[in-house]
């Protein structure tokens, strides 16, 4: 009998941007996978991987208490249903619903996947510690059970979660991303003109969007002949999103230039001579900064954890502090006056997505996790 195999995700979206090469994977080598999740637009695409799709009233929004609850006994019904041999559930609400759906299911082996801790930690607001209190306290219960292990993308996440849950090391692994396509995301060269200085990301505060129009605005008033871009669309389901309104404002100010949603990320990136991501912090890996190296882009971003496993200050690129508009905007204009340097970077940065962050390296990873939990008593 083929071994059972549910992803629970939030939405499907993510799903195909995040986890198909892993899933793919993972049919290849002999599961049975099903997918659960939120569907909206890629319902038909995952079906056609032949893979089993299950659609939930699942949301990363948080919905009216009754609301939640029958999302909660969906899951759990989903379980019982399926009896599945590993459930990999991705990121904290599938992670949390997930494991009280489990609660006294000791067969299933559970991979609870942090891509990032996000909004969780990176946030300073009075909600954000509202619910780190609840999250922390509700993951010291439902979290720490021998058929159960923690997955992370970063050391200091590990070294986090480690400390608040009492988890032991041996029930916790990391790997580094969701992995990149290295022959869709490839090096071309950079682009003649004014230069462009391109941040990917989802609009939202916790990326530091605002340090980057702030930084934007610091270097053309030195007189740097630059264009700076931001790509990506705005996200009113999570916490952190930063209204249209206001992105339309900043655009409308003429320091910034705001392209929205790109289908053709690899177009996008090849357009840019240097890639920026000042994120506040709550990264796993993030996957913008590994498509922008896999396409050979020098990158600035801040020093936190997920950032720093891509740039390497001075080698591939260059880290400043969080939150500081103006370091940003001394690393920037240090960039765009050194062509040399920043070519040297950029080919840093490919050697490091081909070595250390291809989607078949994390495949192979994560298949061997699954293995081990599989033989494991």
């Amino acid at each position: 009998m083929r071994l059972k195999l549910i992803y629970l995700v939030t939405e499907d979206w993510y799903f195909w941007s995040h986890r198909l090469p892993i899933a793919r994977a993972a049919r290849d080598d002999g599961y049975d996978v099903v997918v659960a999740t939120h569907v909206q637009d890629y319902g038909d695409k995952i079906r056609d991987e032949g893979f089993r799709l299950i659609p939930l009233r699942f949301s990363r929004e948080t919905h009216p208490p009754q609301e939640e609850a029958r999302a909660l006994f969906e899951v759990r019904q989903l379980y019982r249903r399926e009896q599945p041999d590993i459930a990999h559930q991705v990121a904290l609400k599938p992670v949390m619903y997930g494991a009280v759906a489990l609660f006294g299911n000791t067969r299933t082996k559970v991979v609870n996947a942090f891509a990032g801790l996000g909004y969780l930690v990176a946030s300073p607001s009075w909600k954000a510690k509202i619910m780190r209190i609840g999250v922390w306290n509700a993951f010291k219960v439902f979290l720490n059970r021998p058929n159960f292990h923690l997955l992370f993308q970063n050391q200091e996440d590990q070294a986090l979660m480690m400390a608040k849950l009492k988890v032991p090391y041996e029930r916790t692994t990391i790997i580094r991303g969701s992995g990149v396509d290295l022959h869709r995301f490839h090096p071309d060269p950079e682009p003649s003109g004014t230069p462009i200085v391109l941040l990917p990301s989802r609009m939202l505060w916790i990326k530091g969007i605002e340090e980057f129009v702030a930084a934007a605005k610091i270097v053309r008033e030195k007189g740097v002949n630059a264009r700076f871009v931001l790509v990506g669309d705005s996200d009113p389901d999570n916490f952190s999103c930063i209204p249209r309104e206001k992105l339309l404002e900043w655009q409308s100010s003429g320091v910034v230039e705001w392209w929205g949603h790109q289908q053709d990320m690899q177009k996008a990136l090849t357009q840019a001579n240097l890639v920026c991501l000042p994120s506040r912090g709550g990264e796993g890996v993030p996957k913008a900064l590994l498509e922008a190296a896999a396409c050979g882009r020098a990158i600035v971003a801040t020093d936190v954890p997920g950032c720093r496993d891509i740039v390497r200050d001075g080698v591939s690129g260059l880290l400043v502090p969080a939150r500081n508009p103006l370091a940003l905007a001394e690393a920037i204009q240090k960039m765009l006056n050194s062509p040399e340097a920043r070519a040297q970077m950029a080919l840093r940065c490919r050697e490091i997505a081909v070595k250390e962050f291809s989607q078949e390296v994390v495949a192979q990873q994560t298949l061997e996790l699954y293995r081990r939990l599989l033989n494991s008593p």
